[in-house]
């Protein structure tokens, strides 16, 4: 019985061939464009979490801003300047979050290596600095607590910068560079992404050293905390008030005046930066599932123009004395053996082309010294996603076989042998 069943099925697959290709295109190609969608999607999403992902979680950093309006008996437009006694306050303030803090500094500054003078920006740096920002160097190494304890005259410079004083792939470390007169020793070469990025000119040497050779006194461009336990956007919001409230009496501006003082904070970001990765997550789901959609419609008015044609042969059979759930039960069958051979072979051609991109483009680096950054990572998709996306278009070709197959065998023999 059930094998004279799938005879049947199957007699009505090849009969109709073109129908068959048809409806199986459909299918394959929802599945297809379904799975490289979503692959792509992954690809981009990888690549960006690998730039953004590996922010300092436990750093904020107070940035110095104007006055939006009146406050104190002072006028709006007025600059807040920081120092020291900021980064004291905001210890004093909430010593159970901020762990320490680093004032930030910078210097304008001519520098002078194999004959060529460059004028050029000197940044304090610290090992703090390079840890939240999430700094590579391409050789050597970065700056350390020792070179700042001992003030060293070492310094950390930019790949843009190193190649146009000492020329393209020249070994810098150990060399020396002369800035403002005085002589400092290169002990790594910083990775930049581009020219255009702000560290692109920078030569960063031990902020101890800065700070004594220009005689910055305490002044800081900007405040860096280390913290604890402010990760989260709802401890980062309560924290950012209470430290807002603290700089705004010490520097007397308006506690809600946004503008005077800017604190951002990492893990804030990184919680932004995951709304944001789950938007373009959905956002590729939604055109993968709107490209289902148009498969699954697809087989649907296939199936329905299927069922029509075969009206009088199903008039037949009821009047040889066939049951309508057995002329039913043919009709879903093929609708999902159709589905099941080219939902499947969509899916193992959306996977292989997957792993094609992976292949060609996914496991491709663009080697800077000896840094090696990812482009497009991992441009793949799970196989239960796949596997589940081919079940739910299966199981869509069954109800599009089930709905017109019900509806024709409800029509009685005389009236259905009489359709053409």
């Amino acid at each position: 019985m059930i094998l004279d069943l799938w005879l049947e099925v199957w007699d009505a697959i090849k009969r109709n061939k073109l129908r068959s290709a048809a409806t199986g295109f459909a299918v394959t190609s929802g599945i297809f464009l379904l799975i490289v969608l979503l692959g792509a999607g992954n690809g981009l999403i990888h690549t960006l979490e690998n730039n953004v992902g590996e922010m300092a979680l436990d750093a904020v950093d107070i940035y110095p801003g104007w006055t939006r309006e009146a406050f104190g008996g002072y006028e709006r437009g007025r600059q807040i300047e920081l120092d020291d006694t900021d980064g004291e306050l905001s210890l004093a303030v909430d010593p159970e979050h901020v762990l320490s803090y680093y004032p930030e500094f910078s210097q304008g500054a001519s520098i002078t290596a194999e004959n060529k003078t460059l004028s050029t920006t000197l940044r304090g740096g610290t090992p703090f600095l390079f840890e939240s920002e999430n700094s590579k160097v391409i050789s050597g190494r970065l700056l350390n607590d020792l070179d700042m304890k001992e003030k060293r005259r070492v310094a950390v410079i930019a790949a843009p910068l190193a190649e146009r004083l000492f020329g393209k792939d020249a070994a810098v470390v150990s060399k020396y560079l002369k800035i403002d007169g005085s002589m400092y020793q290169i002990v790594g070469v910083l990775y930049v992404k581009d020219n255009t990025s702000q560290y692109a000119e920078t030569v960063f040497v031990p902020q101890s050293t800065l700070r004594l050779i220009y005689n910055l006194g305490n002044k800081a461009d900007q405040i860096k905390l280390k913290t604890t336990g402010v990760e989260q956007s709802a401890a980062f919001q309560v924290f950012e008030k209470l430290l807002r409230r603290a700089l705004a009496f010490k520097h007397t501006f308006h506690p809600d005046d946004q503008r005077a003082v800017y604190i951002n904070g990492g893990g804030d970001q990184a919680e932004t930066m995951d709304t944001a990765f789950g938007a373009i997550r959905k956002s590729f789901w939604f055109l993968g599932i709107l490209t289902m959609l148009s498969g699954i419609t697809g087989v649907s008015n296939i199936m329905l123009i299927s069922v029509r044609e075969r009206t009088h042969e199903f008039g037949i059979r009821k009047a040889l004395g066939a049951r309508s759930w057995h002329i039913t039960l043919m009709v879903i069958l093929e609708s999902v053996s159709i589905t099941t051979i080219f939902g499947y072979l969509g899916m193992v051609a959306g996977i292989a082309f997957c792993e094609y991109m992976n292949q060609m483009v996914g496991s491709s680096t663009l080697d800077i010294g000896e840094t090696q950054i990812e482009y497009f990572q991992d441009p793949t998709v799970g196989l239960d996603i796949c596997l589940e996306a081919t079940l739910v278009m299966i199981i869509a070709g069954a109800i599009a076989g089930f709905i017109p197959a019900r509806k024709t065998t409800k029509i009685k023999p005389i009236e259905a042998l009489q359709a053409r």
